[in-house]
């Protein structure tokens, strides 16, 4: 990647996640759902470019079908960044869009993290990690997931988090093609909403599920073909609010030739486990 001394910064990678599992343990007052889950960084990436603009204006410019540069998570970001720190800088942003929209993989709050990351760079506004991860809240539940750099046990509406050291892991990912809106999940009256809280200590001994893939089966038939597919090769999961289901499996060989019997409606990938985020050095503190 360029020095910010250059003025750019190029192919910025935005890393996927996985939701190993997902309660919803309660809601509050406000109507958000409190949640278990634990994050998954994946190694698959959107990449972003940034170029700084020295009249502060805001710039995509990719084209991203379905999404106003006005309403895109990334020009969010950059904005409640100037915000906090009063720059006079704006950016011309590009996104290499690799991750399937709508399938609960983080897709969007992971390009917003990374802006907030590369941005700071590039400004060279020198925030910390902590008060980033408070923007990012404000931009998304998992987006400080993305700044916290590192596989965790999420709790709260996302901004509790606790490492979670986990063994490296190949896994298979299947999109059915479809895009599942999270918020029809989240108010469906059919979604479980009292699960019991578990302890980060129990997670590995513990039975656990992903409270709202039933909802969304029901909802997107799509999505509860692909489990049951996935299924067959080994124990299939949907990830966040759907529409990707995810397994595990045991190597590269095994994951490949999964990929390969894939139905041609549907789309796979067969990805690995991330240890830290690629721009995690770039936050010291």
């Amino acid at each position: 990647m360029d020095s910010p001394a250059l003025n750019r910064l190029d192919n910025c990678p935005a890393p996927a996640k996985l939701n190993l599992f997902l309660h919803v343990v309660g809601r509050r007052d406000d109507g958000y759902h409190l949640l278990q889950s634990a994050f998954r960084l994946l190694d698959w990436h959107d990449l972003l470019s940034f170029v700084r603009r020295d009249d502060g204006l805001l710039r995509r410019t990719s084209t991203l079908p379905g999404v106003r540069e006005e309403d895109d998570i990334t020009i969010k970001a950059a904005r409640a960044l100037q915000r906090r720190t009063a720059t006079r800088f704006g950016a011309e942003i590009s996104i290499d869009k690799r991750l399937p929209m709508g399938g609960g993989l983080g897709g969007g709050s992971s390009d917003a993290a990374t802006t907030l990351i590369a941005l700071n760079r590039l400004w060279q506004t020198g925030l910390a990690r902590q008060d980033l991860a408070e923007i990012g809240l404000s931009l998304g539940a998992d987006v400080p997931f993305f700044l916290f750099g590192q596989d965790a046990f999420v709790e709260g509406i996302g901004e509790r988090l606790s490492p979670l050291p986990l063994p490296p892991a190949r896994y298979v990912v299947v999109w059915p093609a479809c895009h599942v809106p999270t918020a029809e999940i989240f108010a469906s009256q059919q979604l479980t909403r009292n699960s019991e809280p578990i302890r980060i200590a129990d997670f590995a001994s513990r039975v656990t599920r992903n409270d709202l893939q039933a909802v969304a089966c029901e909802t997107y038939p799509e999505v509860g073909a692909v489990v049951e597919w996935l299924g067959r090769h080994a124990p299939a999961r949907m990830t966040g609010s759907g529409a990707c289901v995810f397994a595990e499996v045991g190597d590269d060989t095994t994951a490949a030739e999964i990929v390969r019997q894939c139905p041609p409606a549907w789309q796979a990938w067969n990805v690995g486990s991330l240890a830290r985020h690629p721009l995690h050095h770039w936050l010291d503190r």
